[in-house]
């Protein structure tokens, strides 16, 4: 009994039941991309993380002539750690959220495939 009724509902789909799911499937999508789009922050995040340090070591380059790095060098160990430790975390964060980001588009990606009505709305 309960198989004749499960292929009945196959062959005739109920239509609110329908559009619940296609609903469902349209949230499903908006909280994937939701989540791509704190993935993108989090890389920008990443890049500027990484950035700074990359700057920071610049301006002491720049300015090397105007002081003695021996007589300096209790301040730039120190500071040198403190760079290294950022470049790090950037590289840590924009590994990670390139990471997801494409974890992200592939799964709508087969969401796309598995149904071909969310093709016309997600590009």
């Amino acid at each position: 009994m309960e198989i004749e009724y499960l292929k009945r509902q196959e062959l005739y789909p109920d239509p609110e039941q329908s559009e619940r799911s296609e609903s469902i499937l349209i949230n499903e999508v908006q909280l994937l991309l939701a989540e791509k789009r704190t993935s993108l922050s989090v890389l920008r995040t990443g890049i500027t993380v990484f950035a700074l340090p990359l700057s920071v070591l610049g301006v002491l380059v720049a300015t090397s002539e105007f002081y003695n790095p021996m007589n300096a060098l209790p301040m730039i160990i120190p500071l040198l750690v403190l760079c290294t430790g950022l470049i790090i975390l950037g590289i840590y964060l924009t590994h990670r959220a390139v990471g997801k980001i494409r974890k992200y588009d592939r799964t709508i990606l087969e969401l796309k495939k598995r149904h071909s009505a969310l093709a016309e709305f997600v590009d």
